[in-house]
């Protein structure tokens, strides 16, 4: 009776195990679509990336330029405090610390709004990366798109990589 039950339970299984390795099996049947993207290149090569960080330079030469009038003043203050009385010096300390006071709020803002224009750049530009990425994937039927980042992905067939194609579709925009 034992080996009755022992028999009819390997069968069950077997039966179950086929059945099971059937419809995993058709569950398979569709193959994922991947992709990568090295974002790092796709940043870099971007036009728009490149135009930003023209204009990002422009606007950091004309703070700087404007920083060194407001320093070069400070020295012409510096060299005429030297020739003057004592008197003369504590009242030009005065205006002299005055003027410190003003540049170093002027480096403090300049900063502050250089970083906040990298910073709204770099999210429009990922923003703009990540729109066209998804549109391409959704459109050519991937199941998932990578970051190459070496840290993550270690390895993807040339194939599976959508670098180049991104890259044109934004620069094309």
């Amino acid at each position: 009776m034992k080996s009755r039950i022992v028999a009819v339970a390997v069968a069950v299984m077997f039966v179950v195990g086929i059945f099971a390795f059937g419809i995993v099996e058709k569950a398979d049947a569709k193959e994922l679509k991947v992709g990568y993207v090295f974002m790092a290149k796709v940043f870099d090569e971007y036009q728009k990336t490149k135009d930003s960080e023209k204009s990002l330079q422009t606007k950091g030469q004309a703070k700087e330029a404007e920083r060194k009038k407001m320093v070069d003043e400070l020295k012409k203050l510096k060299d005429e405090q030297a020739l003057l009385s004592e008197k003369a010096k504590a009242e030009k300390q005065v205006v002299l610390d005055n003027k410190m006071k003003v540049l170093q709020d002027y480096d403090t803002k300049a900063r502050d709004e250089l970083l906040k224009d990298r910073n709204d750049m770099l999210g429009g530009i990922m923003g703009d990366i990540t729109n066209v990425i998804n549109e391409y994937a959704k459109a050519e039927g991937y199941d998932f798109i990578l970051n190459s980042d070496p840290r993550v992905m270690l390895y993807g067939t040339e194939q599976s990589d959508i670098t180049s194609v991104i890259l044109a579709k934004l620069n094309k925009k």
